[in-house]
């Protein structure tokens, strides 16, 4: 692909990758290690197919690996995992307080508008600013995890990281329409397992980032500033998140979220809300019941009409579809202001 792709790790067989896998299935007697990759799959397959009606699960088994490695690329396991930042052994390692997210900012200003639309197409063009995000993601990878920092601290630093890894993802992959391209279930690339940044001396996958670190924080906000670059996710705030001002930005995206017809409705006279359906798929981070949740959604909703509906016990909740589409400028329009134009 472009050279925008990073390198991924070596692995142990590079020259046949599929070697492994099919040795499991290597026929006694037969020479199959002298023919290409695609020949040894295709005879294994026939050979099983022979030799194996009393075994017709293991035929079947042979079929799908067939198909799968067909389908996907790599198919050894470990091999589709890409990494963002560079090592730092533990005497190099920084306080999360001392990084600097100015030049996180100074991107989002550039290429992200007022309603968390991304310029996808210009940010990829731009070289320069391609490599200030990953110069970006190397200074992220000086903080030392394990040290100790303020929870504001660590709540700026991992959403900043959560959202500038998405964005580094989706110009590697750009052009695209939506992430779930590159969310393989099984074989092949993960973006949310297979991305990986290394902080420190570890290595931390989008998921990681979420359900590990920020939702173990107690912070529920966080749902409305971690963005999957998709039409249905968060707003992408034209600004780091920063730790002398997380709680004020966190609330502005919370209420933000939730003035958006797409995630937030009501009709009094029906006594009905609709919720983005982030509400359900992490309901219990808002609270152990449907009436907790609602009452804790309630003072960032955007009238006092919908507050005192959500509070009022009475209401039917349902839930909204999620578009998984791009949040991209180029498709989307820029009918919304444009961030500061600045180096």
């Amino acid at each position: 692909m472009s050279a925008l792709k990073p390198l991924k790790a070596p692995s142990d067989s590079d020259d046949d990758p599929c070697g492994l896998l099919l040795s499991r299935f290597a026929v006694p007697g037969t020479e199959v290690s002298t023919l290409p990759p695609v020949a040894r799959i295709a005879w294994i397959s026939e050979k099983q197919t022979v030799m194996s009606r009393p075994e017709p699960i293991r035929a079947w088994w042979v079929g799908l690996l067939l198909v799968g490695l067909v389908v996907a690329t790599p198919c050894v396991a470990g091999d589709n995992e890409v990494y963002l930042g560079t090592r730092w052994p533990a005497d190099l390692h920084q306080p999360i307080e001392q990084i600097d997210y100015q030049p996180w900012t100074s991107l989002l200003e550039r290429y992200c508008d007022t309603k968390g639309r991304v310029s996808y197409a210009a940010w990829k063009s731009d070289a320069h600013d391609v490599r200030k995000l990953d110069q970006f993601l190397t200074q992220l990878s000086h903080a030392g995890p394990t040290l100790k920092s303020s929870r504001a601290a660590r709540l700026a630093f991992w959403i900043n990281a959560y959202n500038a890894v998405t964005i580094r993802g989706i110009l590697r992959e750009y052009p695209t329409t939506s992430i779930r391209n590159h969310t393989a279930r099984f074989l092949g690339y993960n973006i949310w397992e297979d991305l990986l940044l290394w902080v420190g001396d570890q290595t931390y996958s989008l998921n990681a980032m979420e359900h590990d670190i920020l939702r173990k924080m107690g912070e529920p906000r966080i749902h409305f500033a971690i963005v999957c670059a998709s039409i249905g996710c968060p707003r992408l705030l034209n600004e780091a998140y920063v730790p002398d001002r997380i709680d004020a930005q966190l609330t502005q995206s919370a209420k933000s979220f939730f003035a958006e017809r797409t995630k937030f409705r009501y009709d009094l006279q029906g006594r009905r809300i609709q919720l983005s359906p982030i509400l359900k798929w992490f309901a219990a981070d808002f609270g152990d019941t449907p009436q907790q949740r609602m009452e804790w959604i309630a003072p960032y909703l955007p009238d006092e009409d919908a507050r005192r509906l959500a509070t009022s016990g009475t209401a039917t909740i349902g839930y909204l579809g999620y578009d998984w589409n791009l949040n991209d400028q180029r498709t989307l329009g820029t009918a919304a202001s444009p961030g500061r134009r600045r180096r």
